[in-house]
């Protein structure tokens, strides 16, 4: 009997070569069928047709969007003294809206803005504290400005004038 045992000997099981293939098995399994799924996913796309006609469309729609917009350029801040005794200084930052794209385009040109800045700050030579302190007067001073800037102008028609800072000292 000891032979019998000897010639037929119970084979061991190694368990950790067992989960090695498994292991490498279904790392296989698992990462063929991600690769799969990607593949599959990128066969029906197509690149998106952009025409000629398709980009005229988006850009009236954009250029119309801008129309609406309103259009104010911001002119750097003024420094200037006022007329009259005491001698006091007064800065300003003023904006000019207008009424169309042409005129804009006509104000932010650098001729014109260098004869604007010119004469607003003469506007502004010209006034008293007195004649700013109030907000008619105020008023007064931003009609006046749009109505020289629209003397200079030729495209262009100024819609108002705001003040985004205007400190007297």
């Amino acid at each position: 009997m000891a032979e019998a045992a000897k010639d037929n000997p119970k084979k061991k099981v190694d368990l950790g070569k067992i989960l090695t293939i498994v292991f490498i098995i279904l790392n296989v399994v698992i990462t063929g069928g991600g690769a799969f799924l990607v593949f599959k996913s990128t066969l029906g796309w197509h690149a998106p047709v952009y025409t000629d006609e398709m980009a005229t469309e988006k850009l009236q729609a954009e250029q119309k969007e801008l129309e609406k917009l309103p259009l104010i350029f911001t002119m750097e801040k003024f420094k200037s003294n006022l007329d009259g005794l005491p001698i006091r200084a007064i800065e300003v930052e003023v904006n000019v809206e207008m009424m169309n794209r042409d005129g804009y385009e006509e104000l932010i040109d650098s001729d014109n803005l260098v004869k604007v800045r010119d004469k607003v700050i003469h506007i502004l030579q010209t006034k008293t504290f007195d004649d700013i302190e109030t907000v008619q007067g105020k008023l007064f001073l931003k009609d006046q400005i749009a109505r020289v800037l629209g003397e200079i102008l030729i495209k262009g028609i100024v819609k108002d004038v705001f003040f985004s800072q205007f400190k007297v000292e």
